[in-house]
This record gives structure tokens, C-alpha cells and sequence, in this order.
């Protein structure tokens, strides 16, 4: 009887621990991604002076924190980050802007996009006196109001969007993704185009362009598999340099979005050696050494204050810093003058002799 009910015992603390164990593991299993505000250029004849790029990608955004695959930046934040790096339209779908955007917003991966169709796809319409083909892609002209001047028998709106997903560590493209939409009911115009506008959904063209939304959010989705942890590997191996020194205080060009947190601790490199190609004198490899360590006090955005609590001599702007991994007491520090530390040279030393 005893020993049955050990057993149960241990089985229940089995599967406790075992439910307990999931949680964070899955939690951290999520990416972190940002959506760039989708580019439109080829549709912007269609929708006048709205930027259906930017609404779209609020919809997206929506979609993907909704559907909680990954953890996605803030569209502010994104907004606030575009702004300071004064990025036009035309630069969203870079990879390489991209990459840099991704690395200030310390993401996994980015997702640019792009609003390929936005517009009519009828089959009976009469423009003027002008007949147009059966079947044949019409897009819209005229801003966001009705579309008036059209009469149609049969109208439908057609809304498609592409997005790559592009690694912050590598701008290698990790997958692609489609969506289209197609309205399921006729009409003559596009009704209400702007996002924001609380009738967007129920217009013709909110239904294409949520459908289209749909889509391309599940193939995303589907493809989290494939996008590294950038971020736990840049947390391990954050580097920077000195910024500024004043007394044992320093202020580094790192901070928050790299990782970094009050208490943490930065070893101070130099470099002490530079080894060169005797041929054609390139630079072969740099030996550093570690003269100081840096516990942090307070850390911002992009930028950290810290305190001296070993060194070997001074800590100079432009000094190499990087993230401690080990125990701060472990760290062998190396002397500016990359002379031998005194208390090896007293082990060291020849005993002298007395006559």
C-alpha cells in the first residue's frame, strides 16, 4: 500500500515538473520580429495620397501579435525608429536598411513587404465610350471616395501583398510569403481605403485587404521554424566601445536594445598585439587583453553608464568593451604596459645569493 502510493506520489511531481518546464521553454521558443511599413509605389496611382503600405502593416501587426507566434515590435516604436533615420518610402523594402533597423530594434528577423495590387477586377465595365477587356485587372483612380465615373455591371476588388523575411545577423531571405483577396461581393466603388477609418472592414476593399492580410500572416507564421535566435546569441557576445571617462565612471555607446541590463558586467579590451602577413602586410589577427571591468549602474536605449570595479591602469575613449560571460573575479587582467604583474615577477625573480 505504501509503495503504490510512492509511486503516485512521484508520478504527480513527475508531471508537475514537467508542466512546469514547458511553459518557459515555449515562451522563449518565440522570435522576435518587426513588420517595416509595406511599400506601395506601384499602387500609389490607385489609392492617391494615402499610404496603404503603412496601413497595411498596421494590419499585419495586429494579425501576427493576435495570432502569438512571435513577440512584434510596436508600430510606434517602429515609427519612431523610422523617423530618426529619416527613411523615405522607397528605402523600406532594402534589405539592407532592413538590417540596420532590425539590429537598432534588437530583432530576430524583419518582414518587408509590398502592396502589389489594390484595385477593380470586373468583368462588364464601360469607361466614357472607351470598352474594356473582359476579365482584365482595372485599378482604381480617384483617392479614396467612390469610384463615380465607373459604371459596372460586376466589379470586384483585388488587394495582393508579398513579404520577405529577411535574418538581422546574416540579410540572408528566410522565406517568402503571398497573400491575395478577393471581395465577394460586386460594387462600383472601393468604398472606404483608410485603415483607421472604423468602416474599413465593411467597405469592399477592407474585405479584399483583410482576406489578403489572412494569408500572408499564416504563411509567416508557418515559417517561425526558420528564423535563429539572433537575439540570445547577440546578448551573449554584446560588444561596444568606451564613450567617455570621468574619474571610474564610463559611459559606453551600447545599451538596452543590445541587450544589456543594470548589473551587468563589461570587460574592457585593448589591443596588445597586431600580427601581420610579412608578405603583404595585412592584418592577421589582433591579440587584446583585458585591463578593466565595468559594472553597469544605469542603461538606456542606446547607451550605458557604468562603474570601474578593476583595472590595471587608465580606461581611454575608444577602448574595446564586451559582455562578461564568467565571474568578474575570474578575469585575468592585463597590464597597460604589458609588462609582467608584480606579484609574478616576485615569484619569478632569481633568488639572490649572499656571500
Amino acid at each position: 500500500m505504501r509503495l503504490r502510493k510512492f509511486g503516485a506520489m512521484l508520478l504527480t511531481l513527475s508531471m508537475m515538473a514537467l508542466s512546469i518546464c514547458q511553459v518557459p521553454a515555449h515562451a522563449d521558443a518565440k522570435r522576435r520580429i518587426a513588420v517595416l511599413p509595406f511599400e506601395y509605389g506601384s499602387v500609389s496611382s490607385v489609392v492617391g495620397t494615402y499610404d496603404v503600405g503603412k496601413g497595411v502593416t498596421e494590419l499585419m501587426i495586429n494579425k501576427l501579435v493576435s495570432d502569438g507566434t512571435y513577440r512584434v515590435i510596436d508600430r510606434q516604436q517602429l515609427d519612431a525608429i523610422l523617423k530618426e533615420q529619416n527613411l523615405s518610402v522607397s528605402d523600406r523594402a532594402d534589405p539592407n536598411t532592413a538590417i540596420k533597423i532590425g539590429k537598432i530594434l534588437a530583432c530576430d528577423a524583419i518582414v518587408v513587404g509590398t502592396v502589389t495590387h489594390f484595385g477593380f477586377e470586373t468583368k462588364s465595365v464601360s469607361v466614357g465610350a472607351v470598352p474594356s477587356i473582359a476579365s482584365s485587372y482595372i485599378p482604381y483612380v480617384g483617392g479614396l471616395g467612390a469610384l463615380s465615373g465607373l459604371g459596372s455591371k460586376k466589379s470586384k476588388v483585388k488587394v495582393s501583398i508579398s513579404a520577405r523575411i529577411i535574418d538581422t545577423a546574416t540579410t540572408e531571405i528566410l522565406g517568402v510569403a503571398e497573400g491575395q483577396g478577393m471581395s465577394s461581393r460586386g460594387g462600383t466603388s472601393l468604398g472606404i481605403v483608410d485603415v483607421d477609418n472604423s468602416d474599413f472592414a465593411s467597405s469592399i476593399a477592407g474585405e479584399a485587404t483583410y482576406q489578403a492580410v489572412d494569408q500572408l500572416a499564416a504563411t509567416i507564421n508557418s515559417l517561425s521554424s526558420k528564423i535563429p535566435d539572433n537575439q540570445s546569441i547577440a546578448n551573449k557576445d554584446v560588444q561596444g566601445k568606451i564613450a567617455d571617462v570621468t574619474g571610474t565612471q564610463v559611459i559606453i555607446n551600447v545599451g538596452k536594445i543590445n541587450g544589456l541590463a543594470v548589473g551587468d558586467s563589461l570587460q574592457v579590451e585593448r589591443v596588445t598585439k597586431t600580427i601581420k602577413d610579412p608578405v603583404s602586410g595585412k592584418v592577421l589577427k589582433e591579440v587584446t587583453g583585458t585591463i578593466a571591468v565595468i559594472k553597469l549602474t544605469q542603461v538606456d536605449s542606446d547607451n550605458s553608464t557604468g562603474d570601474i570595479v578593476k583595472s590595471t591602469g587608465n580606461v581611454s575613449v575608444g577602448d574595446n568593451v564586451k559582455k562578461v560571460s564568467t565571474d568578474v573575479s575570474a578575469i585575468v587582467l592585463t597590464p597597460l604596459n604589458n609588462s609582467t604583474p608584480a606579484s609574478t615577477q616576485a615569484s619569478t625573480a632569481p633568488k639572490k645569493t649572499t656571500k
